[in-house]
């Protein structure tokens, strides 16, 4: 898909892919792996409004947004209910 459709969208899935899947499907720098429950259980025992603010902030090797400033809020937020919802 050209960059602007997936920009466009707000699937956490559509973001994941455009943005989170460099470091999220291997790992790079400690990122838990997508669908890799070892990896997610327990960053997610800390609930989701410390997950996302891990993910707009940025946390470890990760920058704020995962360096994707040009996604909102709201997008990003939508990327962590994805991965989540792969380990779930």
């Amino acid at each position: 898909a050209p960059a602007e459709s997936v920009l466009a969208s707000t699937s956490g899935a559509d973001v994941y892919k455009a943005a989170c899947f460099a470091c999220h499907e291997t790992g790079v720098a400690r990122a838990p792996r997508l669908g890799n429950k070892d990896d997610w259980s327990y960053r997610i025992n800390y609930g989701m409004s410390t997950l996302y603010r891990s993910a707009l902030e940025g946390r470890g090797g990760m920058p704020a947004m995962g360096g994707h400033a040009e996604f909102s809020d709201d997008e990003i937020r939508s990327a962590v209910d994805y991965m989540v919802g792969q380990v779930k």
